[in-house]
């Protein structure tokens, strides 16, 4: 695993959020070639988004009828494997992301995704996390 080091540039300088961390992975490297790959950091999903999802999303699909019999936790599992997966040309393997990989703008699509599948396969209406007092985020 390639590990990922945050941090700021500030006056043309990488001040990183945790200097003694990159050092020893820099100290690991020592006689050794490497590469380093610079790019604007991609927000993660919010606490607020992943509040909604659990809050509304997986709550009312709790209460669906269907999904009689499943834990939260398993719907959760069945929605990431239906709308987060892919097939690993190399193994052939399906591969699962977690939503705590997701940023911002991945998560509102996969909460937008479980909308319209919702809609259109169980003939349920999950609202935007905004139609719900204390549950206000962007979407």
């Amino acid at each position: 695993m390639n590990p990922i080091h945050r941090g700021k540039v500030e006056q043309g300088k990488k001040i990183y959020d945790n200097p003694s961390r990159y050092l020893v992975q820099l100290s690991k490297l020592e006689g050794k070639r490497f590469e380093e790959v610079i790019r604007r950091e991609k927000s993660k999903r919010s606490l607020n988004q992943n509040s909604a999802y659990w809050g509304i999303a997986i709550e009312i699909l709790s209460e669906c009828e269907s999904f009689g019999g499943y834990t939260k936790e398993e719907i959760h599992d069945a929605l990431r494997k239906e709308f987060l997966s892919k097939v690993d040309p190399n193994t052939g393997l399906t591969k699962i992301r977690s939503t705590t990989d997701l940023n911002t703008i991945e998560f509102n699509e996969y909460y937008a995704t479980i909308q319209r599948w919702a809609s259109s396969f169980l003939n349920i209406y999950i609202p935007d996390p905004n139609e719900i007092p204390g549950y206000e985020v962007a979407l």
